[in-house]
């Protein structure tokens, strides 16, 4: 397997019946991920060089918080790759702007872009020149261990509203069962409570709002409720002991050896939060549920008890990348290979029509979710940019910890916005 050859793209020549061709580097760099997805990529590239002998194709991968802080100075060097894994939001934006990315719509193979959905298009798209494409979309759920559930006597189906989700941690607390596993040492995984309840509060709308410095920006009435909100629940001291020095991957195997009963978290999981349990094999399907995250009963703002939180994750092409390179990552975006990495359960599909190949009931399930959703928030760290999107996991930490209060919380994310 190719995981780390050198980011660099190269012209090699190599001798073929006495002549002589150019040989053309794809770099492609990713977060890391499973043996299962990265096997997937090898395949894909293996397909695509059989098809172009005179083009190699490598993969990279680099862990997520390592990734995050590596690639804007990778971005800025010789040793930038051609193809990068991206989250898109204003961190696209402001990689564009600073001209590490180039346009590619008109290397794209005709028609092509017509088998992707508007909003993944508009996702990679900066003042309307599309700099990347969709991979796929993801959402943040409550991944539920029904066994612990049933022990303490919930009812998963009842839990429509923030208070009954309360509820419900408390009945967890009353059956010495914990109810929440999170990886708060990473932040990120508990930025997704105060953003999924700042759009509860907010309505669909609230972010853009914010960003456009309406009533208020990002100290409006609903980002403090959101606070409020978070404080509720961490009062009532729901992760398990010694939740901020524990890792995202440590807290992704925790929740799959049975330590919680609830962990919010994207549907990317599935499956490496098998493979980091101890057993490798982690929760059957059977103990498994999901519960959407619940709706607010006296919201701020009408119109965010629909709205989706996750991400339209995918790629994105620099400056100095070959021609070659778009092509490949049209080909890596086929309808083909959309559908097997459904079937394979490794993602869901974001290109028209392949979504037929989803089988698993969970991926299913997310699928619908985000088509039936009124709106699809890409995460706030990401959709903020780095500076921005940094503040919004500090204060949700911080929040987390007691240690700052929501009104705190809503104008450091409004200072940090102001002096992007």
């Amino acid at each position: 397997m190719r995981y780390t050859v050198a980011i660099t793209a190269l012209l090699g020549v190599a001798a073929l019946g006495g002549g002589a061709f150019a040989q053309t580097e794809i770099n492609v760099l990713r977060v890391s991920t499973n043996d299962e997805q990265k096997a997937y990529y090898e395949e894909i590239a293996e397909a695509f060089e059989a098809q172009h002998k005179d083009v190699n194709v490598t993969f990279e991968y680099i862990a997520n918080e390592a990734y995050k802080s590596k690639l804007p100075t990778l971005l800025q060097s010789n040793a930038r790759p051609d193809i990068f894994y991206s989250w898109g939001g204003e961190t696209l934006v402001d990689q564009a702007e600073a001209g590490f990315l180039q346009p590619i719509s008109s290397l794209l193979p005709d028609g092509f872009a017509e088998t992707i959905p508007e909003a993944g298009l508009k996702a990679y798209s900066v003042d309307g020149s599309l700099y990347g494409l969709p991979l796929y979309a993801t959402e943040v759920v409550f991944w539920t261990n029904t066994e612990l559930t049933d022990e303490a006597g919930i009812d998963l189906d009842a839990i429509k509203t923030w208070d009954d989700f309360l509820g419900a941690v408390k009945t967890l607390k009353d059956a010495d069962i914990t109810p929440i596993i999170v990886g708060g040492q990473d932040k990120w995984p508990l930025h997704f409570y105060w953003s999924y309840l700042a759009l509860r509060e907010g309505g669909k709308d609230i972010i853009a709002q914010a960003m456009a410095g309406e009533d208020g920006g990002f100290e409006n009435a609903a980002f403090v409720a959101a606070g409020e909100d978070f404080k509720q629940l961490v009062d009532l001291e729901p992760f398990q002991p010694g939740f901020m020095g524990t890792t995202y991957e440590t807290s992704s195997g925790m929740f799959a050896d049975g330590a919680g009963a609830f962990y919010l978290m994207g549907d990317w999981d599935y499956l490496p939060m098998r493979e980091r349990s101890t057993s490798g094999k982690g929760l059957p399907d059977e103990q498994l549920a999901i519960v959407n995250f619940p709706a607010i009963s006296s919201p701020v703002a009408e119109g965010g008890d629909a709205a989706t939180l996750g991400g339209i994750n995918g790629w994105a092409v620099t400056h100095s990348a070959e021609p070659a390179a778009v092509e490949f990552l049209a080909f890596m975006l086929s309808a083909e290979n959309q559908r097997k990495g459904a079937r394979q359960q490794l993602f869901i599909p974001i290109v028209k029509g392949t979504d037929d190949a989803l089988d698993n009931p969970f991926y299913a399930r997310v699928s619908k979710d985000i088509s039936n959703s009124s709106y699809h928030q890409i995460f706030l760290d990401q959709f903020l940019g780095a500076s921005v999107g940094a503040t919004v996991n500090d204060i949700s930490a911080d929040l987390a910890q007691g240690v700052i209060s929501p009104e705190e919380a809503a104008a450091m994310v409004q200072e940090a916005w102001s002096f992007r």
